[in-house]
């Protein structure tokens, strides 16, 4: 092979150099034909002011060979610091994470020897837009922002994944029943997508039982689909209870660019001892030959590190005694992998990657959006407020705000955090500092000017107010929810 890919290398931090040397040397001594740019990014860059952790010179090697390896990295504690991770899949569109959890019984303890799940997780929305707020003393706020192309896509992704990787079965997991608007829009979405692949069963389940079933039933499951933050947390648990999570690769994929990396962090707490297990970083490095079309060279490779792992030859976090054979570091098991070169495992089973498709799965256009009708009913308007102690809170608030309402508006409801508390408020309920007035339009066609007047008057009567949705109808269905007691 001649005509060598180019890649963009990080190293890292902690484990991250060591063990991306010893991928490096494994790919180069399987003739992976690549053509390597390195950047570097992580604790040195956030060191010198740059709070993304990724210098801008480092985005033309990115936009030049659309194909990243990563070691991970740390990410300062703090506030002002942004997740490296996170940018990069959400600035190069990478909306697919993709994390296969296999276990490697008898050879790796599992209890799950059975064990092969692919969790297909959403990358860009969700809570990890990072977009939070602080409105009073009490109360901070996390936006949570979920659309549907970003649903389609990622349900479509993990469709296409198992229809082209010979999968049977996929489960849509999330919390539609109590995230009724945002999971619900996941879930509807997931139920539309399927009736396109009639060959495929498809399941649901809340996220909270369905994480427990991973844990205790792993194979019950063949591909999961989930939103963001919910796939970080249960790819984490498959990934951990097939044996170790230091076993697990992944890949993140957008439309023409991917980035392939171990799902462990940088264990600075082992970096410089040569004891890292390079498997997670390897597995990855393996998603990424087969996205640029050296699918001969995964294969040889994949192989090889199962072989590997069939002859004992592990690193400190899978040794056994009475089951491995040498215990080796860093170094000592990527030449264990090297001369396990154009081997296969006798009883592990083998890899084949002569179907796979380079540059990934050509996905089919979004669906046309069918527009609704859009009316403006009410506005949402929050306040921070401290409630006198001793009173129904509710009931005082109503008080004070009910003589500033204006015309065209009328209050319906107070909540606190999402709990109704007037009218017919409870004396039990709990409440902080942070509350919100539901206010409906008395007729047809409210205005923005109509707000801003309320807002205005609000001023005027000394309200501090922190916050401000709009309620909206489509096609006559509401757009919002209401608070918990109504």
């Amino acid at each position: 092979m001649t005509n060598k890919t180019p890649i963009t290398v990080a190293r890292g931090d902690g484990i991250g150099p060591e063990i991306m040397d010893a991928t490096l040397n494994i790919l180069d001594a399987a003739g992976a034909a690549l053509k390597i740019e390195e950047i570097e990014i992580g604790k040195a860059v956030f060191d010198r002011g740059f709070k993304s952790g990724i210098e801008d010179s480092s985005w033309d090697s990115l936009r030049r060979t659309r194909v990243f390896l990563k070691s991970p990295i740390t990410t300062p504690q703090g506030g002002g610091f942004k997740s490296l991770n996170v940018t990069v899949r959400k600035q190069l569109g990478l909306f697919a994470n993709v994390r296969p959890c296999v276990s490697y019984a008898p050879y790796v303890d599992t209890h799950h020897p059975n064990m092969d799940v692919v969790i297909v997780r959403e990358n860009e929305e969700d809570l990890y837009g990072g977009i939070e707020y602080r409105h009073t003393q009490d109360a901070v706020e996390s936006v949570k922002i979920i659309t549907r192309p970003g649903c389609e896509r990622i349900v479509r992704y993990a469709f296409e994944y198992a229809r082209t990787n010979g999968r049977k079965k996929v489960t849509c997991m999330a919390k539609d029943n109590i995230m009724k608007m945002a999971d619900g829009l996941f879930r509807r979405v997931f139920d539309e997508i399927g009736e396109e692949y009639p060959e495929i069963e498809k399941t649901y389940m809340i996220i909270d039982i369905g994480s427990a079933k991973v844990a205790v039933q792993p194979h019950q499951f063949d591909v999961i689909v989930t939103e963001n933050l919910y796939g970080d947390i249960i790819s984490d648990i498959a990934a951990e209870i097939t044996g170790s999570v230091g076993l697990g690769g992944s890949s993140n994929i957008g439309s023409d660019f991917g980035m392939f990396e171990a799902i462990h962090g940088s264990a600075p707490d082992i970096a410089g001892k040569g004891i890292a297990n390079p498997s997670g970083l390897l597995l990855g490095s393996i998603m990424m030959l087969t996205h640029i079309g050296q699918n001969n060279v995964a294969e040889r490779v994949h192989n090889a590190w199962l072989k590997t792992i069939e002859d004992g030859i592990h690193t400190g976090d899978i040794f056994r005694l009475g089951r491995s054979i040498e215990k080796v570091g860093t170094d000592g098991f990527s030449k264990a992998v090297i001369e396990r070169l154009g081997a296969t495992p006798d009883k592990l089973r083998p890899v084949s990657y002569q179907g796979s498709v380079a540059g990934g799965m050509k996905m089919p256009p979004l669906k046309a959006r069918v527009n609704q009708v859009k009316d403006l009913v009410g506005v949402d308007i929050f306040v921070n407020w401290d409630c006198a102690a001793g009173t129904n809170g509710g009931a005082a608030l109503a008080g004070i705000i009910q003589p500033l309402i204006v015309d065209g508006l009328t209050l319906e409801s107070i909540d606190n955090r999402g709990t109704k508390v007037w009218p017919n408020g409870l004396p039990e309920t709990f409440c902080t500092d942070h509350w919100r007035m539901r206010l409906k339009g008395t007729s047809t066609g409210l205005s923005h000017e109509q707000i801003i007047a309320q807002l205005n008057k609000f001023c005027t009567g000394k309200i501090d107010f922190i916050k401000v949705e709009h309620l909206y109808n489509f096609d006559g269905k509401a757009g919002y929810t209401a608070a918990q007691g109504e």
